[in-house]
């Protein structure tokens, strides 16, 4: 599921009980999910294994920043070795 960036929040339980939902793509932005001591939208979402957040200023997915800090950590480390 991509979701629009245009989505202000999603709600308590918006998601809850989704049990094949494996993946999603949410606009990263601030007060997207809600009250922010309620966050259950995603509850027993068993599937759920990929949470790709996207959007305004920041256009890389988690994954791909998490892949970069790696790419530079293994650059760091070579150049270290060599």
């Amino acid at each position: 599921i991509e979701l629009s960036e245009r989505l202000e929040t999603i709600e308590s339980a918006a998601f809850s009980d989704c049990r094949r939902l494996e993946r999603i793509t949410i606009p990263l932005k601030r007060g997207l999910l809600g009250n922010m001591f309620i966050y259950n939208q995603f509850d027993h979402c068993e599937q759920l294994r990929t949470v790709d957040l996207i959007g305004g200023a920041h256009t890389k997915t988690a994954t791909s920043l998490h892949m970069q800090c790696w790419r530079n950590e293994m650059q760091e480390e070579i150049n270290r070795i060599n």
